[in-house]
């Protein structure tokens, strides 16, 4: 679809919506929106409505499913419109980065029509129900089994580390459906319920005090033939597309997301020199040093998304390219925290309220980077092998049926 405004045309009317609608906040300390509290998501839902009733809801996806079928360069002017207004952030990810993108890859007209029409419309929040507490990184070894019973599948088995499971309507939900085939053939990915009674669900507590990420029992869960995204036995398919998307998302690359910015609190960027100041040490030739080396590492992280996006849709790089946005996001986060305790010293831990103490606090989270998204580790294995054509690395369970494969045994 050719658009009918020009991309300044569009930012002008953004601009204009945006004022009139949308409520302002100072972009640099903007309100903390917890991603473990209800409140957040209930005020992200009501801010999607808003966005959706002013014509400004999922600029990049298809007009027939809800969104406004604009290229990327529509909704990278939308988000530097928008970074003086508080918008509905934790909805970006998984919503709508990584599961209404998936969807849109890989789900049926139906579904697409009705969950991220709805989700646009910020009526749905939808999550991943993928890892398992067996699994580790070892995504298509999962024991989560789903069993054809007459017209209907039942679901048992658990799921783990699941972002904001408890705010969310719908889940996808990967699950075993063959045994006697290797493990990436007997998989089919479902979306299910979340308030379903088969599922009992539990807020996992982080060392840092956050309690956003959840664990789920699914106990005879049903679900109709409705809820099978893509083909029945050829789940891992739809789990690549998933994966995809999600290690773009976490690395900030995805054309999906609604808005711009951080979404307050941890998430606002180190301000190291008001750090440095705060810890005494702002005439220190090491601390200017060492935080200038961070800022490098944000600012090439910035730029690598645009070079990685262009390559990715021009075919220079392969899909897989997206992956090293994720790579050097983790890596840049790293850097950035580790710096940020390194200036703050002894105020990052027993300090007052204020940068230092954010420091020691942010750096209780720093690993969740290396392993959103698949870990640093198995992101390193995807270029090398997808991006620089490496063999692929050993697997002694390659190609061998997944009810031979032992589990959890000495080999």
């Amino acid at each position: 679809m050719t658009p009918t405004q020009s991309v300044a045309e569009f930012a002008a009317r953004a601009r204009a919506w945006l004022a009139d609608n949308m409520p302002p906040v100072d972009p640099m300390s903007p309100p903390a929106a917890p991603r473990d509290q209800e409140r957040s998501w209930q005020r992200a839902r009501e801010l999607q409505k808003r966005l959706y009733e002013g014509g400004f809801a999922g600029i990049c996806f298809p007009r027939e499913y809800g969104g406004q079928g604009l290229p990327y360069e529509y909704q990278r002017a939308f988000d530097e419109e928008s970074r003086c207004y508080e918008m509905p952030l934790i909805l970006n990810t998984p919503t709508f980065t990584i599961c209404c993108a998936t969807l849109l890859d890989t789900a049926g007209e139906e579904q697409k029509k009705t969950h991220i029409g709805a989700a646009l419309r910020g009526e749905e929040v939808l999550v991943q129900l993928l890892s398992e507490p067996s699994g580790g990184s070892d995504l298509a070894g999962v024991l989560t089994r789903a069993e054809r019973r007459g017209d209907r599948w039942v679901i048992d088995g658990a799921k783990t580390w699941s972002t904001s499971a408890f705010a969310a309507d719908y889940g996808l939900c990967l699950a075993r459906t063959a045994w006697d085939v290797p493990k990436h053939e007997g998989l089919t990915m479902f979306l299910v319920p979340i308030d379903h009674p088969g599922i009992t669900l539990r807020r996992i507590t982080q060392v840092n005090g956050s309690s956003e990420f959840c664990e789920e029992f699914l106990d005879g869960v049903d679900v109709g033939e409705d809820a099978v995204v893509g083909e029945v036995n050829h789940g891992w398919a739809v789990a690549s597309r998933q994966l995809y998307h999600e290690r773009r998302a976490v690395g900030m690359g995805s054309e999906f997301a609604s808005g711009g910015g951080s979404e307050g609190g941890h998430t606002t960027p180190v301000d190291y020199a008001e750090l440095a100041r705060q810890a005494g040490r702002a005439d220190s030739d090491w601390v200017r040093e060492t935080a200038g080396r961070a800022l490098v590492h944000r600012a090439v992280a910035e730029q690598l998304i645009e070079h990685v996006y262009r390559s990715v849709s021009d075919g220079t790089l392969p899909p897989a390219g997206g992956t090293l946005i994720r790579l050097f996001h983790a890596e840049t986060v790293m850097c950035e925290m580790d710096t940020a305790l390194a200036i703050a010293g002894a105020a990052g831990v027993v300090g007052q309220p204020g940068e230092g103490l954010q420091a020691g606090l942010r750096y209780l989270a720093r690993q969740s980077v290396a392993i959103g998204g698949g870990t640093t580790e198995m992101a390193r294995n995807v270029i090398g092998e997808r991006v620089l054509n490496f063999p692929r690395e050993y697997a002694a369970d390659r190609g061998v049926p997944f009810n031979q494969v032992r589990h959890g045994q000495a080999r």
